[in-house]
């Protein structure tokens, strides 16, 4: 049975909903681990501070430029193997084999060689992942029709997914473990093959095992090299048409909001523990930096996950995302309570509620899109999955880029220097302030915009109605 003939029943077997979880897995895994070795090209390479914004904004803002342009070409491809299929594939060894060569960073070749280099390849392996995750993420929303099993879709996915984020602090201590490597620019070499290798073959898993129906015959668009010229004004007409759309624009308003105010002050996590609840001491923090973020991930995976997807059935998924996104709100007063000096262990009775915000953002969020891409199909006759998918993701990595600048900013602003061993009066109680303060802001912002979202389980009932029914006319 294909992808299509499960989705006419509505139920996915449990076997597609893990093999789709796998490509999440890859597609988490990447992104994590890029954050810790990141670090390693200022603090072990010598790359200055501009190089490193370069580095971290420009290939986001070539990936945000892409991805609608390959969401147009997933949803009008004609082919036997359907419409994404071919593209997670070959994203996928792209992505990989561009991420190993990447990071064969030498300290003798030089600054300069070194940041060409690398921006180079980033290049490289940012387009492999455009290749590979918009068709990816518009197979996950074509999966099935039935309202509920999106969720546990995502849910699976998401679970599956979060182990990235359990493992990838953990690279911390082997990195910088003497035991294990010379240095951490030796770890990041060795370590990005046993990384990019595996990550390829996990994100290679959705394309072999999930089936899709043939797309030869279709009415799409040529996708032609002489016509993709013109198709770019089709592109941003369909950019346009779909983000007109009220319910998609609240859905990718309020994770624009959460997303970014998270990832504004993550990083922040590392220097309160280091410098408020040890006093500066890196060899006192030992492993807890590493422990805040794979606890949480932890929690995220074995507690919030299930909680939010049972939350979902039982009192829709708008009121599911307020309520988790309220729950994160206590979590994030609590962290300013529970870092205390000397007792480091507090912050752990934080973190399940912590935890709440971003871990059931993308599982309710992912859900709610596949919603609404029937109702767009309903207004426009079209399915488009993958330019849906494209601008939701595009919201997402717009924030990521966003968020690294306002993190040097806000440092900058609360006179925080990660380089001195003992920082200025008041900084750590600024950066406190902002870590706690920031993404209460924009949670509370968030559900302000999800208020009066209206696709409601009823809603989305008789839009699937009204599309069965016009397909059997």
């Amino acid at each position: 049975m294909d992808n299509t003939e499960q989705a006419s029943l509505g139920k996915v077997p449990f076997a597609d909903k893990v093999a789709f979880g796998i490509g999440m897995l890859a597609n988490q895994m990447f992104p994590a681990i890029l954050g810790i070795f990141m670090v390693v090209l200022v603090q072990d390479l010598g790359f200055p501070g501009w190089m490193w914004g370069v580095l971290f904004f420009l290939p986001r803002i070539f990936d945000s430029i892409t991805d609608p342009i390959m969401g147009f070409i997933s949803d009008n491809t004609k082919s036997r193997w359907g419409r994404r299929r071919q593209y997670v594939f070959i994203g996928a060894l792209i992505m990989g084999i561009s991420f190993v060569i990447m990071w064969q960073l030498y300290r003798e070749n030089g600054i300069d060689y070194n940041f060409n280099y690398f921006l180079i390849w980033s290049f490289v392996f940012y387009l492999g992942l455009t290749i590979f995750s918009v068709p990816y993420v518009a197979m996950g929303y074509e999966m099935s029709n039935d309202f509920h099993e999106r969720t546990d879709i995502m849910a699976v996915a998401q679970w599956i997914g979060q182990w990235a984020w359990v493992i990838a602090p953990w690279f911390w201590v082997v990195m910088y473990d003497q035991g294990w490597f010379e240095s951490a620019d030796v770890a990041t070499r060795e370590l990005a093959i046993w990384v990019g290798i595996a990550c390829m073959i996990f994100a290679m898993v959705p394309a072999i095992f999930l089936k899709s129906e043939s797309t030869v015959n279709k009415d799409y668009a040529p996708l032609t090299l002489k016509n993709m010229g013109g198709s770019l004004m089709e592109i941003l007409d369909g950019f346009k048409e779909a983000f007109k759309s009220r319910p998609f624009r609240k859905l990718c308003i309020a994770t624009f909001l959460i997303y970014n105010t998270f990832y504004t002050i993550a990083s922040f996590s590392f220097f309160i523990v280091v410098y408020y609840l040890f006093n500066g001491d890196a060899g006192a923090a030992g492993v807890w930096p590493t422990l805040f973020g794979s606890i949480g991930a932890l929690v995220t995976t074995f507690l919030v996950i299930p909680i939010v997807a049972r939350m979902s059935k039982k009192m829709g998924k708008k009121k599911a995302f307020i309520v988790s996104q309220a729950i994160s709100v206590l979590g994030y007063i609590m962290l300013w309570f529970l870092f205390i000096p000397g007792k480091p262990y507090m912050f752990i009775f934080a973190l399940p509620f912590f935890s709440f915000g971003i871990g059931s953002l993308f599982t309710l969020m992912m859900s709610m899109t596949a919603d609404v891409i029937d109702l767009d199909e309903l207004n426009t006759g079209l399915r488009r999955e993958g330019i849906f998918g494209a601008i939701y993701w595009w919201m997402v990595k717009f924030g990521f880029a966003i968020a690294g600048l306002l993190t040097g900013t806000i440092m900058t602003l609360v006179g925080f220097d990660p380089e001195a061993g003992t920082q200025p009066e008041g900084a750590i109680t600024g950066l406190r302030a902002f870590y706690s303060g920031f993404p209460i802001l924009g949670t509370l912002a968030a559900i302000y915009v999800m208020r009066n979202y209206s696709v409601t389980e009823e809603r989305a009932a008789e839009i699937r109605k009204a599309l069965d029914e016009r397909k059997e006319n």
